[in-house]
């Protein structure tokens, strides 16, 4: 079943559904988007940016400014749009 057409059963099956049903479906939708965007709880990703910090702290590792970020896109979209 394509995504679509599983967003459309879902809908469908979410406005006949009972209260205890809706709720359910909504708490298990809003687990995985916590569990997905809360990255600052993954103790790993938390000690991967500590070290990359430190390490930038110390001179080993180079950062880019948001102005360098924005301005380096910038020139990829330019050479996709040439393509």
């Amino acid at each position: 079943m394509s995504s679509s057409a599983t967003r459309e059963k879902l809908y469908d099956d979410i406005k006949v559904a009972d209260e205890k049903k809706v709720k359910a479906i909504y708490n298990l939708l809003q687990e995985d988007i916590e569990e997905t965007t809360a990255w600052w709880k993954d103790a790993a990703v938390v000690k991967d940016f500590d070290n990359r910090y430190n390490n930038w702290k110390a001179g080993k590792e180079k950062a880019y400014s948001i102005k360098e970020t924005a301005s380096y896109i910038k020139q990829l979209k330019k050479a996709v749009v040439k393509k």
